[in-house]
């Protein structure tokens, strides 16, 4: 898969986080409280001076109430095209892990369904805690190649190629490939304001 430019891919996670706390008015150290961030953190995020793993955006994007992989695509706006090419799909790299996950769905395009695809490499294991969120978020994860754990909670499920799990993001979630090459999986995920959600990186989570 190719990659965007780790500089292109946090400049816009940067001009993001700072549009979505501007919208809600939070200071730097009221986001910090929320996400359990520490507010220089944040800041170095916000200023592209640093490169934050998958966790640390999971918490972020939980306590701004948006998903994991708004945090990757522009603003959304009326006039958006229905379609993503593949050479416009964001790709980003977690520096922790290696895992690799791609935006699929058409940037700014006002839906409230996202799709993404990841990349897992052989022995890896992404988690984020976040838990509970507001609005609530559905997710499904579908495998595409090889094998994936994902442990919802306290239940672990052992998905194989065609696998399909769904899931609510209301407790922490982790991602673990046991086996000897990459494996791929495909993430859909909605959310719903005021009630339980449906359906599928990257925290995709």
């Amino acid at each position: 898969m190719m990659e965007l430019k780790t500089a292109d891919i946090e400049g816009r996670i940067a001009s993001r986080l700072r549009e979505l706390r501007a919208r809600q008015e939070l200071t730097l150290d009221e986001l910090s409280r929320r996400s359990g961030v520490s507010r220089s953190m944040i800041s170095l995020i916000e200023r592209a001076e640093s490169s934050p793993t998958a966790n640390v955006l999971d918490k972020l994007s939980a306590s701004l109430g948006v998903t994991l992989a708004s945090l990757f695509a522009p603003q959304e706006r009326g006039n958006a095209p229905p379609v993503a090419r593949r050479k416009d799909q964001a790709e980003w790299r977690d520096p922790e892990t290696g895992y690799i996950r791609r935006n699929l769905s058409p940037p700014g395009f006002p839906s409230p369904l996202e799709l993404v695809e990841v990349l897992l490499p052989a022995g890896a294991r992404v988690a984020y805690d976040s838990g509970f969120r507001e609005p609530h978020v559905d997710q499904q994860v579908f495998v595409l190649e090889g094998a994936v754990e994902v442990t919802v909670g306290e239940t672990l499920h052992r998905l194989d190629a065609g696998d399909c799990l769904a899931m609510q993001l209301d407790r922490p979630v982790s991602f673990r490939n046991r086996g000897p090459k990459p494996s791929r999986h495909l993430v859909a995920l909605t959310t719903r304001k005021g009630s339980v959600m449906t359906l599928p990186t990257a925290r995709g989570k």
